[in-house]
């Protein structure tokens, strides 16, 4: 990977700048130690991350709109001032993480697991997830144009599912948008691709997120990368087989952690596919508020593969 970063903004096949990121490189002593500088930034990451989570405004404007990705990720008078320059030093940090990626991801695995979890900016997310999922170079992109050009059996099936897909967000939520049609032309490029699992209706949630962060071809490598290394397909295949175990093995899990309250949901015949099969099929990026779902796809993405 060229080590150069244009734009926080600026997804990796799009950049447009070869502006440099004028940073100090990571320490390179054990992987368990970060340098003073590091630490003196990662603590004020964790200072922005606690403003950010007493700041509502703040956490709900973090995924308003794909096309607000170049914006700030503060909107909120109150806190925009106490932020500005920890903002400043969170994209220091994560700008050396992203120049240096191959070898931080070699020698420092457990730190940018530790990074991820208090907060990717949102400005870099696009970067960072292609990243995390090794995607950025992925021959399958030159493929996409030409997958678009062909028929799929599940278009009529996708065109029926679109509508009910993120159907409140501003990117979707019109009939026939820009959106709406690039959520179409990457759940059917991904039908061709894999036409064991074709098309499943969860999928879209996760696709529909990728869009808010990156170019439909990006977020058509990415969703290849999760399907396939991190093993979403399987729980898309037809027989839903996979999905089948996971509801098992929750199951047992709230039976040994919450005895009562397992006793208490099969008395009442409340079962767990009932209430917990959209939070694996679609990442609970249907059960919390946007913002919340897309930090708890942050730490999917870096820990699950």
């Amino acid at each position: 990977m060229a080590s150069q970063v244009a734009s926080p903004s600026a997804s990796l096949h799009t950049t447009s700048s070869s502006t440099t990121l004028s940073t100090p490189t990571l320490s390179p002593s054990s992987p368990s130690q970060l340098s003073p500088d590091d630490l003196e930034l990662l603590a004020k990451l964790e200072e922005q991350n606690r403003l950010l989570e007493t700041d509502s405004k703040s956490l709900r404007s973090v995924n308003g709109s794909r096309r607000n990705s170049g914006s700030s990720l503060v909107s909120s008078s109150s806190a925009s001032s106490n932020l500005s320059h920890l903002e400043e030093d969170s994209w220091i940090l994560w700008g050396r993480v992203v120049n240096e990626w191959e070898d931080v991801r070699k020698k420092k695995e457990k730190q940018v697991k530790e990074l991820v979890r208090k907060g990717i900016p949102h400005h870099f997310r696009a970067i960072v997830w292609q990243l995390l999922c090794s995607a950025q170079s992925m021959p399958i992109k030159d493929q996409y144009s030409e997958l678009l050009k062909m028929t799929s059996p599940c278009e009529k099936l996708i065109r029926r599912d679109i509508a009910r897909t993120y159907p409140e967000h501003n990117f979707f939520k019109e009939k026939d948008s820009f959106g709406q049609e690039v959520l179409f032309n990457v759940m059917k490029a991904y039908s061709l691709v894999d036409r064991e699992v074709g098309y499943c209706q969860g999928s879209a949630f996760i696709v529909g997120l990728l869009l808010m962060q990156m170019p439909e071809e990006e977020a058509f490598c990415v969703f290849v990368k999760l399907m396939q290394d991190y093993r979403l397909r399987e729980l898309f295949k037809p027989s839903m087989a996979e999905l089948g175990l996971c509801m098992y093995q929750f199951e047992c899990m709230i039976q040994e952690h919450l005895p009562e309250l397992f006793v208490h949901f099969q008395s009442q015949s409340f079962h767990t596919s009932m209430y917990a099969s959209s939070w694996f099929l679609t990442i609970f990026l249907t059960t919390f508020p946007l913002p919340i779902a897309t930090r708890i796809f942050d730490i999917f993405m870096s820990e699950v593969s």
